[in-house]
């Protein structure tokens, strides 16, 4: 790059025969934002290939899937509602993906198997890394939801050394099953699923806070939540990234506290699938955050 200050990629794309594919396979798709995200990376580095957003109908998965190797594809994304109906259909599943119990990113080997493997927990580690250098990893964290994105973010939690990791659901049994599942893979870190209503109370002694569910999304009701007993320490994170600036993020900047945004987590997770597939690690820096952002409520919001 020469320093110029753009959100858009400075070399276009020229496709030829030999082009590589990759893509992401989710319904709808119309939603992804990863085909601007690879896109970006593509024109960066100038290579022969395209990423393609493919709606493929939960019912047509099984039959779709095996003819992308044939035709050229590399490996794809998984987005809604395919992370866990794909699993069975993978010649392997990378542990981290076992574990989790739901894979994003399919790697198409020469001899057309499919590797099925999760980035999310690695993204989402990566972006608090990179969001909050300092965050103490051995605290307690609080967790809320119970879906597959709380899956990853506790495992990738267990993964940077906490030592105990409460979860926090509307919905009590799925907690419970998160736990069920995930304990045997985390085994130097403690889980323990608490009451929905006491998450403002749990705050105090807590070192990070994680947002997985939609509250706060646009369109959804905000997460409330009273920041007022956490620690002058605490993390708070939001993984989601429409809007930018969520209610608790703005809430967690007024009180002082770090906070990260849900935007890093889906731009880090990008980087370990485009490396598999195209042979170049590429870089999340400010341009690429402002080219996938440019669109986004608050997009003007901090990092």
């Amino acid at each position: 790059m020469d320093g110029r200050t753009m959100t858009e990629p400075l070399h276009p794309v020229w496709i030829s025969g030999a082009a590589r594919l990759a893509g992401v396979i989710g319904y709808p798709v119309t939603h992804s934002r990863s085909p601007r995200l690879h896109g970006f990376w593509l024109a960066r580095h100038r290579i022969d290939g395209a990423y393609l957003p493919l709606a493929i109908r939960p019912g047509d998965l099984a039959e779709t899937l095996p003819a992308l190797p044939r035709m050229g594809f590399r490996g794809v994304n998984l987005t809604l509602p395919h992370k866990e109906l794909v699993l069975p259909l993978c010649d392997e599943v990378e542990p981290v993906a076992r574990a989790i119990g739901a894979v994003n990113t399919l790697v198409f080997g020469e001899d057309h198997r499919i590797i099925g493997t999760n980035t999310d927990a690695w993204g989402f580690g990566a972006a608090l890394a990179a969001g909050a250098p300092a965050r103490d990893a051995a605290a307690p964290a609080l967790v809320l939801g119970a879906g597959g994105a709380a899956r990853a973010v506790v495992y990738a939690l267990a993964e940077a050394g906490a030592g105990r990791i409460l979860i926090a659901n509307r919905t009590a049994e799925r907690a419970a099953a998160l736990i069920r599942d995930l304990a045997p893979h985390c085994p130097a870190t403690v889980l323990e699923a608490v009451d929905w209503a006491a998450r403002s109370d749990l705050l105090a002694g807590c070192g990070t806070l994680v947002n997985t569910t939609s509250l706060g999304l646009h369109g959804q009701p905000p997460l409330e939540i009273d920041l007022a007993r956490a620690d002058d320490r605490l993390v708070v994170s939001d993984i989601v990234y429409d809007p930018l600036e969520t209610p608790v993020l703005k809430a967690a900047r007024a009180r002082g506290l770090v906070a990260v945004d849900g935007l890093g987590m889906l731009l880090h997770q990008a980087v370990p699938g485009f490396e598999r597939w195209f042979g170049v690690r590429p870089v999340v820096d400010a341009a690429l955050r402002r080219h996938v952002a440019a669109d986004l409520i608050g997009a003007e919001a901090p990092c």
